[in-house]
């Protein structure tokens, strides 16, 4: 990449390349906004009875495919551009050693802000490997940001009240900052993938402070050539496997499972979710279910952190970026974090 980068290019001028650039964000955002309207006349096509377990499923891989990948293009092109800025030596000194836990603090912030679901999370924690965050910090982005967003708190307060909506806030927050200060300090960036370790440091080079306007934009250009090209087929597989669970398996089943209150309720609930997909905003109804068929608080919340945290078609996506250790690594330390949510939880409200 860093052949690619050396001079401006001595054919276009800097303004086209800006122009081309603002265009291309203006377009973006334009598609963007008509995903929904989209996927609801597409879906129409097909011989599917509205409303059947084949039409939803079918309507949200229709959604969630170019959904995800437009945000994935755009987000690692804007971090390529970034990263022309800072090398990742920069950046680790700016994240690593005493400010790592301030940066676990800011990036789980960030996450409450971005209600993306757990594998639209996904193109900003490659972003942010890509461009040498440290490991730890990214995660506890990752964990934040479809488990903690103002829909889910919003909800959250509307059914259950204020008390139950800032304590699932602040161990949300907990569980986030915790479980990416845990895997922070076990050093575990060998067990990224080798093609991501090869980007981390192949960035070293890059002369950052001698780049021009067009170098950069070029920066974010190889990006997506090289992060989007190599990722983009597990994307759609795991967007499909998330299809399949959102449209065929049923809510009840989940009540007639969980609706008890039993010592083995939360660790059920945890490996209950961990195979399903959904956004906060799409489990809450089945949270008030399973509460309405007087299933523990905590048990239920346990049950919503790990369907949006530690989803199938998310781990699906992530295999790309990160070993199978360190995937198991990742859902065993957010896993703890959330069975011990849920049993705090139906201690306290008990």
């Amino acid at each position: 990449m860093t052949s690619a980068l050396r001079g401006a290019s001595r054919h276009r001028p800097t303004w086209i390349w800006c122009l081309g650039v603002a265009a291309f964000v203006v377009i973006w955002f334009a598609v963007y906004g008509q995903l929904a309207p989209f996927s609801e006349g597409a879906v129409g096509l097909f011989p599917l009875a509205k409303g059947s377990h084949a039409y939803e499923a079918v309507k949200f891989f229709l959604y969630d495919t170019p959904k995800v990948l437009m945000l994935l293009t755009l987000v690692v092109f804007g971090m390529g551009v970034i990263r022309s800025f800072f090398s990742p030596e920069r950046t680790r000194a700016l994240l690593a050693g005493r400010a790592e836990g301030v940066g676990n603090i800011a990036a789980a912030v960030l996450g409450i802000f971005t209600p993306f679901c757990s594998c639209s999370a996904v193109p900003l924690f490659v972003g942010f490997v890509s461009a040498g965050v440290p490991l730890g910090v990214t995660f506890s982005f990752l964990i934040a940001a479809p488990m903690i967003n103002e829909v889910a708190l919003g909800l959250l307060f509307a059914l259950l009240g204020w008390k139950v909506a800032l304590t699932y806030l602040a161990f949300g927050l907990g569980v986030a900052i915790v479980s990416g200060w845990i895997i922070g300090r076990l050093k575990l960036e060998g067990w990224l993938e080798d093609w991501v370790r090869n980007l981390r440091a192949g960035q070293a080079d890059l002369p950052a402070n001698r780049l021009t306007a067009v170098d950069r934009i070029k920066a974010g250009i190889e990006a997506v050539k090289e992060i989007v090209g190599k990722v983009w087929l597990w994307i759609i597989a795991g967007i499909a496997a998330g299809a399949f669970i959102h449209g065929y398996v049923p809510s009840e089943l989940l009540v007639s499972i969980m609706g008890r209150d039993t010592w083995w309720s939360v660790p059920a609930a945890v490996l209950i979710g961990i195979p399903m997909y959904s956004n906060a905003a799409g489990i809450i109804p089945v949270v008030e279910a399973l509460l309405g068929k007087g299933a523990a608080l905590g048990t239920v919340l346990a049950f919503m952190m790990s369907v949006i945290a530690l989803s199938v078609p998310e781990m699906v996506i992530l295999r790309k970026v990160l070993t199978l250790k360190l995937i198991a690594v990742f859902v065993a330390v957010v896993a703890s974090g959330i069975l011990a949510v849920g049993f705090l939880f139906n201690f306290v409200f008990a």
